[in-house]
């Protein structure tokens, strides 16, 4: 069984320095690939070096994510544009939306969104998106530039079900991690069986969303060594028995469609 973990973020400062057997652990668990996203200027050169040093397990990313919008450069889409210059591989990531506590100027981050979207069709290269309180908002930006030929991902999606199949006619696919597991049971479900077999994708967005133990036929979490509170890659198994759950399939079922959804999203 192969797994594709289609959102992390493997460089980021609180697991980078035990990024290599973080990996290794994990591709022994049976995960292959990681969409590793870059979310400011600073990070996209280390996004760049893991995709080097871990090829072709990475599929490294860059984008300026909103909480950073206001920290960027004047040069900042000049830099961008280096990047996937100098990476052929790269896709784009992760970019997107936050209405969420302390968040600054709406405005600001919609114009940079946009432009991220805008090359990202250029580039023909699929988006992760990020996503908090702003789906009205999401949906409209996405229906004035889309459709989007080589698809985008609503990673962590925890949106309505009803929003599902606009999203999708426009190319969306949905990302599921440990941040469903906050879902309602019930609200969960329903979401995820709205989404279409061929658009389903798992992720573990690590070091972050910690899947919460949900029965005990559930495999056990693996620990990042000294922080039991972060999220280790190999965790996806978690995600993928959770997902499992909810449209009462087999895991390998699950696994699979998501791993070869994912290789051909990813492939460019």
């Amino acid at each position: 069984m192969k797994l594709f973990d289609a959102h992390c973020h493997l460089q980021d400062p609180r697991i980078f320095h035990k990024a290599p057997q973080l990996i290794a652990s994990a591709i022994d668990s049976g995960v292959v690939r990681f969409a590793v996203n870059g979310v400011s200027e600073q990070d996209w050169p280390l996004v760049k070096q893991m995709g080097e040093s871990h090829h072709p397990h990475i599929i490294p990313c860059f984008g300026l994510h909103p909480w950073y919008v206001a920290d960027r450069t004047p040069n900042w889409l000049n830099t961008l544009k280096q990047s996937f210059a100098s990476t052929p591989s790269a896709a784009v990531g992760e970019i997107g939306l936050d209405k969420g506590k302390k968040m600054g100027d709406f405005a600001d981050q919609v114009h940079v969104f946009r432009q991220q979207l805008e090359l990202a069709k250029e580039l023909k290269r699929p988006a992760s998106i990020h996503c908090v309180l702003a789906f009205g908002d999401l949906l409209e930006i996405m229906n004035s530039l889309g459709p989007f030929p080589e698809g985008f991902i609503l990673h962590s999606y925890l949106g309505s079900a009803e929003m599902v199949p606009e999203f999708a006619n426009l190319g969306g696919y949905f990302s599921f991690s440990g941040f469903l597991m906050s879902m309602k049971t019930s609200k969960a479900k329903r979401m995820v069986r709205a989404v279409p077999f061929d658009r389903l994708l798992l992720e573990t967005d690590a070091p972050d969303a910690l899947p919460k133990s949900q029965e005990e036929s559930e495999p056990p979490l693996q620990p990042v060594e000294g922080d039991a509170s972060l999220n280790h890659p190999a965790n996806i198994h978690n995600v993928l028995v959770y997902v499992a759950s909810l449209l009462e399939m087999d895991k390998e079922e699950v696994a699979e469609a998501s791993y070869l959804n994912a290789v051909r999203l990813f492939s460019y």
